[in-house]
């Protein structure tokens, strides 16, 4: 039995939110003196040559990342890859701060290894994003940036909003996304409409001085052709890769008391869904198109399973809330293991193996 899962119980009487604060206040602590990093990162870190990753112009150590939500404004990148991660992705980032929905606005679902959000891009604004990555420096590990428009944007606002923070925060970014498919935000345009994505990537390209790779977040619940659709829309614009997939508005086959609640489904429910997208998408593409896997990740094999199907990295949210601090290393200990297993060398060799792609 670890610590935390002795620890969960009391951790899980309080609202998530309250929660979520109390756990990233315990690890801004924990990465504000060099030898509290450093007992983490000897606690915690798991490194073998054979989970290294090339991806997106940067080198990550290994292919277990923390996704955007988590850490919204960069309070803690510095103790997550003290934790093991490979790559933080912070955000969503809006060029202002906003409150987003009313509270309660995150629920568990624990009879399903789930939660429902409705954040709804809560914030503190590029600013303070800023601010903090210029006074805490960057991890040690990649950098994402997940930018967003404000709640209130009309679609020719949108396209600034995006321009603001990917002028602000990328020369503080490994890499950039753009979030166009969060169920939690006003539906007032289609953000994925072909003309829409067009204007973004355009303004973004110009003003990509240092040719940063900008990756485009997709949800998992559009039919399989107009997915297909969205993809050859996104590669014809130059985009270096995909985020697949969000949270879901799928309720389907939900135990838990709060699967009402409305909002953006994550955690294991999604797993499924989430990987037949990154198929799809892997197939489509001739695995040319670089893909970062998300949805249901809380263990060495569904994070496996991802990356045979497609995925070059993996992100997680909920399976860190339900696992806690080992969970990047329980995960990349049990890859190399899968890995060797099955007579890989490296991560590289195996994404997109279970496809056929020849």
């Amino acid at each position: 039995m670890t610590l935390y899962s002795r620890v969960r119980p009391l951790a899980f009487k309080l609202p998530p939110e309250a929660a979520h604060g109390l756990g990233k206040r315990a690890l801004r602590a924990a990465q504000s003196t060099r030898p509290t990093k450093a007992a983490l990162s000897y606690a915690y870190r798991y490194e073998h040559p054979t989970l290294e990753v090339d991806a997106f112009g940067s080198t990550f150590p290994n292919p277990v990342g923390v996704a955007a939500g988590f850490d919204k404004n960069a309070e803690i990148t510095h103790a997550l890859a003290a934790l093991g991660f490979g790559f933080v992705e912070i955000g969503t980032v809006t060029p202002y701060p906003q409150e987003g929905n009313d509270r309660p606005r995150l629920f568990r679902l624990q009879d399903d290894d789930g939660m429902i959000n409705r954040m709804g891009f809560n914030g503190q604004g590029m600013e303070r994003v800023k601010d903090r990555l210029e006074a805490d420096g960057t991890p040690a590990v990649p950098l994402g940036v997940n930018v967003g428009k404000m709640n209130t944007s009309s679609e020719d606002e949108a396209i600034e909003d995006y321009r603001r923070v990917f002028d602000r925060l990328s020369p503080f970014a490994d890499y950039v996304v753009v979030n166009v498919s969060c169920p939690n935000t006003p539906d007032e345009f289609d953000e994925t409409s072909a003309e829409h994505l067009e204007r973004i990537f355009e303004t973004l390209a110009a003003e990509n001085d240092r040719d940063l790779p900008i990756l485009v977040k997709i949800g998992p619940d559009s039919p399989e052709d107009a997915i297909l659709e969205l993809v050859d829309v996104v590669r014809d614009l130059g985009v270096d890769g995909i985020v697949a997939t969000n949270t879901s508005t799928s309720r389907e086959g939900l135990e838990s008391p709060a699967r009402e609640e409305w909002g953006g489904l994550s955690g294991k429910p999604i797993e499924d869904r989430s990987t037949a997208v990154i198929r799809t998408i892997a197939d489509h593409t001739d695995g040319e198109l670089p893909i970062v896997g998300v949805g249901g990740v809380d263990s060495a094999e569904s994070a496996y399973e991802k990356i045979r199907a497609g995925a070059s990295l993996v992100q997680l949210y909920t399976g860190f809330v339900y696992h806690g601090p080992s969970t990047a290393k329980r995960i990349n200990r049990g890859l190399a293991a899968l890995l060797e297993r099955d007579g890989f060398s490296s991560v590289e060799e195996a994404v997109g193996a279970d496809l056929d792609l020849a």
